[in-house]
């Protein structure tokens, strides 16, 4: 039958493969689209596998937060190229990605890519067809997902840093005495000084998460650091204890310095009005930096 140009602009439109591969799948369906869709995706898985081996170093995080407000989620997804990380088609990917995870909760990556997607495809099946489509290679690397525990007060945001998200956090906050607006304000500060707070990274919420034998252990060093230093022995300990302090500064949310006020902590800024139950941060290319056991 005969194939006319509108028709293959249709599926290109459709699917995203290229003008002549559109062209051939329906030759091979003779002329019926869903069957030439098919072509087309079974075509893209194959194409696909030959990419999976080149490294995808580039990408983007992404997040999305439920209607409800009750979820969150950031997520990275790598390709190859800075250049195909900005297109709508990799962006559209990372959003629908996120919004999987928001609503399926999948364990980890290898669940994700079994849940379902937009189209009847499954995620692992909608990566696949990009890969093909957008002629490099693609993954999910990680996520981390919030919610907020049945009957709970409180609220996660999520912050992608400008322009390029190279760094999303995810922060869950709990009211004190802050209204709604409030809330919402302060869990964007805290959000936005997790993503800045960089070498500083925290690792912690409070000194308290913090296990004594990691403590003792940080004691052990700083006062071998001051022996070694020449310092007198009765003044080792306070040696140790302000070193101690500073450990807490680096790796401690709510002790490190404000950014936006850097003579007052986070936890200065928040007192009394909201408490910070959990954050995560995702950089791209970064192994888990803040509170790896809620990222998969």
């Amino acid at each position: 039958m005969s194939i006319t140009a509108e028709v293959v602009r249709q599926l290109r439109e459709e699917t995203g493969a290229g003008m002549m591969d559109c062209k051939a799948a329906l030759v091979e369906a003779t002329g019926d689209m869903a069957k030439a869709r098919e072509v087309l995706r079974k075509k893209g898985l194959a194409a696909a596998a030959k990419k999976a081996s080149r490294a995808a170093t580039e990408g983007a995080i992404g997040s999305h937060i439920a209607d409800d407000g009750r979820v969150g989620v950031i997520v990275e997804v790598n390709c190859e190229t800075d250049f195909v990380a900005k297109t709508a088609d990799f962006q559209s990917l990372v959003k629908g990605v996120a919004e999987a995870v928001a609503k399926n909760a999948p364990a980890d990556v290898a669940a994700l890519l079994e849940q379902p997607f937009a189209g009847g495809q499954t995620v692992g099946q909608a990566v696949q067809e990009k890969i093909a489509f957008i002629k490099e290679n693609m993954l999910i690397r990680r996520f981390a997902r919030f919610e907020l525990a049945a009957g709970a007060k409180g609220v996660i945001a999520a912050y992608i840093h400008p322009p390029a998200a190279k760094v999303g956090v995810l922060v869950e906050l709990a009211p004190e005495s802050a209204d709604a607006a409030t809330l919402a304000a302060l869990a964007k500060d805290v959000a936005m000084h997790v993503a800045a707070a960089s070498p500083a990274i925290a690792l912690f919420v409070s000194k308290d998460e913090v296990a004594a034998d990691v403590i003792e252990k940080e004691k052990e060093i700083y006062r071998a650091q001051a022996l070694s230093a020449g310092k007198p022995a009765n003044v080792v300990d306070k040696i140790a204890e302000g070193k101690v302090r500073e450990y807490y500064a680096t790796f401690c949310l709510l002790e490190q310095p404000f950014i936006r006020e850097p003579k007052t902590t986070v936890g200065q800024h928040l007192k009394g009005k909201v408490a910070v139950r959990r954050f995560a941060r995702l950089r791209l290319g970064e192994d888990a930096a803040a509170k790896p056991a809620a990222e998969q």
